[in-house]
């Protein structure tokens, strides 16, 4: 397998092992009671960034988009392996054939930014979730889900590793 398949294979399963994890937190944390991000939401976003519109003062209250769900969970995805794909091009194939736990936990853990400085803004909560009545929670609720998107990417490539042969 050349390095460019290999890399790209990497980064899908690594980014959609590792997005799994997430979800799966975020299901727990929800099971608990507390709230996590409504995926239509994202997608109702998302198609508006298409109609040329990027901030919203409610996204709630914005007009729905049809197959919001649908695009906001594959957007999900797609995020999530382009992570990993920026993880991957930053420690290379190396690191994902032999991973260790830290420089996948720095990339999830940076990975905040995108909450916090454009998804947020962009759908009514300002930055850091400051115009919402919990932005220190928020935020830290943000940090927190993206270390373990961290994890996940360590869990994942550890995974991948096993399973996916070396290019040669």
């Amino acid at each position: 397998m050349s390095e460019p398949v290999e890399l790209t294979l990497r980064a899908v399963v690594i980014g959609a092992g590792a997005t799994m994890i997430m979800d799966l937190w975020a299901a727990m944390l929800r099971r608990c009671g507390v709230p996590s991000l409504n995926l239509a939401f994202l997608g109702r976003w998302i198609g508006h960034l298409f109609r040329g519109q990027w901030r919203h003062s409610s996204i709630a209250s914005a007009t729905p988009v049809q197959g919001e769900r649908w695009i906001g969970w594959g957007a999900h995805y797609a995020i999530g392996m382009t992570f990993a794909a920026l993880l991957l091009s930053i420690h290379g194939l190396d690191w994902a054939r032999a991973p260790s736990l830290f420089p996948a936990l720095a990339v999830g853990i940076a990975t905040v930014v995108a909450p916090l400085l454009i998804l947020q803004p962009g759908m009514g909560a300002g930055i850091a979730s400051r115009k919402t009545p919990t932005p220190v929670f928020n935020s830290i609720r943000s940090l927190v889900t993206h270390t373990v998107f961290g994890f996940g990417l360590y869990l994942a490539a550890l995974v991948t590793a096993s399973v996916v042969p070396v290019g040669e």
